[in-house]
């Protein structure tokens, strides 16, 4: 199947100014109306593949917001200083899937250099930032210290400037900050400052202090993969004290098969057991399950209904596609997209030699289905189709939320293939060309992901020590019930 869809990916090719045969210079300079041109035309040819561009932001203001920044394009810019204008720009359209990257060997290069900033941070509730971890030389720098400060420029403006240019659905915010929280130093390199030396101001106890750092190269940094490595297990289920649980680290078929695990088996094994052990209760572990293969998403909903229910209320493509899928090798693998009568999009009809897009139709309840108390464990990171199925159990009163809002939106996202382009900067483009509505209330949690019946705000002490205050709370509303 993934070979499938990597052909049918290369059947919608976005025209995009290309410079992939040509060597690339990371020092080169582009001119002004160069950048302004470029960028104009760029988002026009973006707009007319991606279905979902004005889904959070109207045209109106998005055309504003590309202007009063192009008006900022005085004089020549370099690669990074082009980047850092057009990445909070992509931001805007409030799409995690869309993606406008540094081309590769500008990013082998800076690897390189000892240019990232050798702490790493905790932001909590209140936007305030903490030390968690020390990599410098100075070993005076107080773990848990209030960073003030990098390089004399508040660190508030900081994480304003870096929230601005990471993409999430819609308006989301918890995606944007765990992102930080795992990959700060990153984003200060990519968005603020390259440079091998840093002045930070730190709080600890009430006493200001300066420290001078040295840069430092990226290998002694967390990242996603090392709380959520795709190279175990993704799948676990046990039944403890009357009570069922199961973690979904990844609904990709792809990564679970790799692992020795097969989902939809798996899954059935695991409810058959809580219905022959007359289970109660079942919490549910999605946190940093970034998505995955829909039809995984769709399965595990099915064991929480017992009669047809939807799943997704449709997809749409824009009229660009949709004229794509209609002529050549497109109709040979999909079905006619059909014009709605609003918005100037066509309502996808899924594939002819697959059944991957199909769950906008009304959608069978498993024969295992659970009809007791479920909790979903979730995070920023719980994103694409592990936000589809958190929404839909949450719309239909089939679970209780504990955590964190999650990162992709309540409403659907933009996704399924996703073709690449090359700007004409060198810039790499991921570029959506299916929008999903979820079948959920359209008028509940607009540009949010799932908001929790019961929000989680993690401390830094909740952060350093791996506490999972998220299950402990969960445990303690359990036994509240029994």
């Amino acid at each position: 199947m993934k070979s499938l869809i990597i052909l049918l990916c290369c059947l919608f090719t976005i025209t995009l100014f290309s410079q992939e045969n040509q060597a690339y210079d990371i020092y080169k300079k582009f001119h002004a109306d160069s950048i302004k041109s470029w960028t104009k035309e760029e988002f026009a040819i973006v707009q007319g593949a991606h279905p979902g561009f004005y889904r959070y932001t109207s045209k109106e203001r998005f055309d504003a917001i590309v202007d009063s920044t192009l008006q900022t394009v005085t004089d020549s810019l370099t690669t990074i200083e082009y980047y850092r204008k057009i990445k909070p720009l992509y931001a805007q359209i409030g799409c995690l899937h869309t993606s406008v990257n540094l081309p590769e060997v500008y990013l082998t290069a800076i690897e390189k250099t000892p240019t990232l900033l050798p702490l790493e941070v905790f932001i909590d509730s209140e936007r305030k930032v903490f030390i968690t971890k020390n990599h410098s030389a100075n070993k005076s720098v107080p773990i848990k210290g209030e960073l003030l400060s990098i390089n004399k420029t508040p660190i508030n403006e900081i994480i304003s400037k870096l929230v601005r240019a990471i993409p999430s659905d819609g308006y989301n915010q918890t995606e944007k900050i765990l992102a930080l929280n795992l990959q700060f130093s990153f984003w200060y390199q990519s968005m603020i400052d390259i440079t091998e030396r840093f002045e930070v101001e730190i709080d600890h106890n009430g006493q200001h202090k300066n420290y001078t750092l040295e840069g430092i190269l990226p290998d002694a940094f967390t990242s996603k993969s090392d709380i959520a490595p795709d190279d175990q297990e993704q799948l676990s289920f046990e039944i403890k004290d009357g009570i069922g649980f199961l973690k979904v680290q990844d609904f990709s078929k792809s990564v679970i098969k790799k692992n020795g695990q097969n989902f939809k088996k798996f899954i059935r094994e695991a409810f058959k057991t809580l219905d022959k052990e007359q289970v109660g209760h079942l919490v549910i572990d999605l946190r940093y399950n970034t998505g995955g293969t829909d039809g995984n998403a769709a399965t595990l909903a099915s064991y929480f209904f017992d009669e047809e229910f939807r799943y997704w209320d449709r997809i749409e493509v824009t009229e660009g596609i949709a004229k794509q899928v209609r002529k050549g090798l497109g109709k040979v693998f999909f079905s006619k997209p059909k014009p709605q009568q609003k918005d100037s999009l066509y309502l996808w009809k899924g594939a002819l030699l697959t059944n991957e897009f199909n769950y906008y139709k009304p959608q069978k309840p498993a024969k295992y289905n659970f009809s007791g108390e479920t909790y979903l464990l979730t995070n920023g990171f719980c994103m694409s189709s592990a936000a589809d199925f958190i929404a839909i159990l949450s719309d239909n009163g089939k679970a209780k939320v504990i955590g964190e809002e999650s990162g992709g939106g309540y409403q659907g996202n933009t996704s399924g293939m996703m073709p690449n382009g090359t700007l004409s900067a060198g810039f790499i483009i991921t570029i959506p060309i299916q929008k999903y509505v979820n079948a959920v209330d359209p008028a509940k949690n607009v540009g949010r992901g799932t908001i929790p019946d019961y929000p989680i705000n993690l401390t830094v002490d909740d952060w350093i020590s791996k506490r999972d205050v998220a299950k402990e709370f969960t445990m303690d509303l359990i036994k509240s019930k029994k």
